[in-house]
């Protein structure tokens, strides 16, 4: 039997110009224009991007970090209230002064401890313009320091455990998009084909039925036929009419869905190619479960799911005791009429500051955001559980499925050599009155549906294939984790 199924069809649901080029569609390079073309891949690199940039993010956040901060120039001209001690009154003055000020800083996040060393200098001016007008310089050559909160709680220590997690979330996201593609594709691409076996068979049903009518006369002016069978004939070729137009529909409607998924002018003529009868593969269930353990990004997901909530607990239980920060600095600075002279013996500038806020009466405000945060994480893990049972329930169902869609695609495709041979036969008897009206229509419907279940268990394999390489994200063909795409970066 012939495996290969072509596919010849103009798409002409709208006026337009001429057709391009005929593009001839595997199912292998449908997946690969669809992975490269679609609106869908577009939206998943661009998802990926979007991941990826934040982790660089979180990576340069633990990198030194040099920073220059200005104030070029800032000019004031104003009165103001001033006290006179002379006089023992306040007074208005005039005031009017210029200002400029530059900093230059080093920072580095200390992860373990989660606190921040930093190293800066600055430099200072400012010029007076009234009565008694002045210029002064101030400049730290140099100053180095460290400040953190004093609390338990270190955000730098959860998100060295998320961030990373969140990263590898985003890649198996990324590839899991990709494989969502191909199963669209797949099922556009047997939705077309189902569509052209269906316009098939309505045009050689249109041709066997005006066939047959004809043929039915010539009985009937024999005698060989009665009038009630002419007109079941007659009936059967207006049927088959009407069924093609539907069908003609169908498939206009099926070809629009492929070329637009692919992004193609909607003019595009398109033959597809139907792959053969795959080689035999047989998944184990148990394997095919660690996979997906490994790589769904669902799964992923889940575990992230549990570690921000436990990152919620644990930031609440320390916030519910106090609040308290320390910095603390060592360093120089001076002060100078003259420029030359603000770095000309720094003064020695030590600072340590501890700041705390106690609540004494909250009425539980902080307890309760502890309970709240405990109660979310408890909540998360049983319905995480929940999710990966689901998952599992879906692989497990879908792997069963595939193993036997192997066996089902043999037998339709014996099936379909029989019903064709068998409608063969029996068309060629009742052309020379050896086999009546019924024995040829039940021989034509079963060739039908032999041709219909040969392209659904096609189909049927090959979603279920690529459902499966979504789910575990690993190519079972080639014995390797589709993640290699990144590791080879």
């Amino acid at each position: 039997m012939k495996t290969t199924l072509s596919v010849l069809f103009f798409l002409s649901l709208f006026a337009g110009p001429a057709a391009a080029q005929p593009v001839m569609l595997t199912l292998d390079r449908t997946i690969a224009i669809a992975a490269d073309s679609s609106l869908e891949a577009f939206r998943s690199r661009n998802m990926y991007l979007a991941g990826f940039w934040q982790f660089r993010t979180y990576r340069a956040g633990r990198l030194p970090s040099l920073e220059l901060n200005l104030t070029p120039a800032q000019y004031y001209s104003d009165i103001t209230r001033r006290y006179d001690s002379e006089a023992d009154i306040d007074v208005y003055r005039r005031q009017q002064y210029f200002y400029s000020y530059g900093r230059l800083s080093v920072e580095q996040n200390f992860d373990m401890l989660g606190g921040r060393f930093f190293l800066d200098t600055d430099l200072g001016y400012m010029r007076n313009f009234g009565s008694s007008a002045y210029t002064q310089y101030t400049a730290v050559p140099i100053r180095f320091g460290y400040s953190q909160e004093l609390i338990g709680y270190n955000p730098f220590r959860w998100e060295r455990r998320i961030e990373p997690l969140k990263y590898e979330k985003v890649k198996r996201e990324f590839l899991y998009s990709v494989e969502q593609v191909s199963e669209t594709a797949t099922g556009y691409f047997f939705g077309l084909a189902m569509a052209q076996a269906e316009y098939d068979l309505a045009r050689d049903n249109v041709a066997s039925t005006d066939t047959l009518y004809r043929t039915g006369e010539q009985r009937y002016r024999i005698a060989s036929i009665t009038r009630a069978d002419l007109l079941t004939l007659q009936l059967d070729a207006v049927n088959a009419r009407n069924t093609l137009q539907n069908a003609d529909i169908d498939l206009k409607r099926a070809m629009f869905g492929l070329a637009s998924f692919l992004n193609f002018d909607k003019n595009t003529e398109i033959r597809l190619r139907l792959p053969g009868r795959p080689g035999e593969m047989i998944l184990d269930v148990d394997d095919a479960l660690e996979k997906a353990r490994e790589n769904n990004p669902k799964f992923l997901d889940l575990r992230q799911q549990i570690l921000e909530a436990e990152q919620a607990v644990d930031r609440a239980r320390w916030e519910a005791l106090f609040n308290a920060s320390m910095r603390a600095s060592i360093g120089f600075n001076q002060v100078a009429e003259r420029f030359g002279n603000v770095y000309t013996d720094p003064l020695r500038q030590d600072v340590v500051s501890i700041s705390i806020t106690i609540p004494i009466i909250d009425w539980g405000i902080r307890r309760g955001r502890h309970n709240i945060a405990r109660n979310t994480l408890s909540v998360a893990r049983i319905s995480t559980r929940q999710e990966e049972l689901a998952l599992e329930e879906d692989l497990i169902m879908t792997v069963g499925d595939f193993n036997i869609q192997q066996r089902l695609i043999v037998s339709a495709e014996e099936a379909l050599d029989l019903a064709e041979t068998a409608y063969a036969e029996t068309k060629q008897r009742f052309m020379i009155g050896k086999a009546d009206i019924n024995s040829l229509t039940l021989s034509l419907n079963r060739q039908q549906e032999a041709r219909r279940n040969y392209v659904t268990a096609l189909k049927n394999y090959w979603l279920s294939y690529y459902k499966i390489r979504k789910l575990t994200l690993f190519d079972f063909v080639q014995k390797t984790p589709l993640s290699t795409v990144f590791d080879m970066k």
